[in-house]
């Protein structure tokens, strides 16, 4: 992006003309300030992406770890890339031990297949769980999911080695963009937001966040809560 050629953000958030004409004037005024820093956080998030597209080369994933895919196929990490040179992964807590997924991986894959087909047209899209994927399609279908396209992984290597198993059996949620280089694949981008990083009364998420559902709350007069959660079932 190039900052040169940006305006003010004030000066733009003073061209709003608002669609309901009895507003009062200190909502006009309020609405018009937060319009200003809209505009400021989204250029900020352009220059975070910006900031990510150029991160140097990854660390070389050096481990042969093992799936299956939805044949039944055992196959390896490049294997899963299909014919792109990206591949976004989402590691949801759906393990063996589960009788039943964890609701907030089961809210953000809710959102991620609306979008599915039209991610896979650029990236390829892999939902990874320790469950077999017989099991997890069991469940995608439950939910009327029809875009995802889901992996076992073979052995908790992979789940180890990503901090995503702890030693009590439990497991956390993994988002991770790998690329190829050659021969190689690469990791691109990791989320690593610690949970030590999270400010008070918030839970640890990254930015940009990427589930829907905390999007549309944030606009919404009671925002996301402080102890409101998704669930399976209402």
């Amino acid at each position: 992006m190039d900052t040169s050629e940006l305006r003010p953000a004030k000066e733009l958030a003073e061209k709003r003309a608002s669609r309901f004409t009895n507003e009062s004037p200190e909502y006009a005024e309020a609405r018009t300030a937060l319009l200003a820093e809209e505009i400021e956080v989204r250029r900020h998030l352009t220059r975070l992406a910006e900031q990510r597209r150029r991160l140097p080369p990854g660390p070389v994933v050096q481990k042969d770890y093992r799936f299956r895919d939805e044949n039944g196929n055992e196959v390896g990490l490049a294997d899963l890339f299909g014919h792109h040179d990206t591949l976004v992964t989402y590691f949801w807590m759906f393990g063996p031990q589960r009788e039943r997924p964890c609701p907030m991986c089961t809210n953000f894959l809710g959102g991620a297949n609306g979008n599915g087909a039209d991610v896979k047209q650029r990236v390829a899209f892999k939902i990874i769980g320790r469950s077999p994927v017989a099991r997890q399609r069991a469940f995608a279908i439950e939910r009327g999911w029809r875009d995802l396209d889901f992996v076992q992984t073979v052995g908790d290597d992979y789940a180890r080695d990503l901090g995503l198993l702890n030693d009590n059996g439990s497991e956390n949620p993994g988002f991770t963009v790998y690329q190829k280089d050659g021969k190689d694949v690469r990791v691109f981008y990791n989320g690593e937001m610690p949970a030590e990083a999270a400010d008070p009364g918030q839970d640890p998420r990254g930015a940009v966040d990427i589930a829907p559902l905390w999007n549309i709350l944030d606009m919404t007069p009671a925002g996301r809560g402080t102890d409101w959660y998704p669930k399976l079932n209402y």
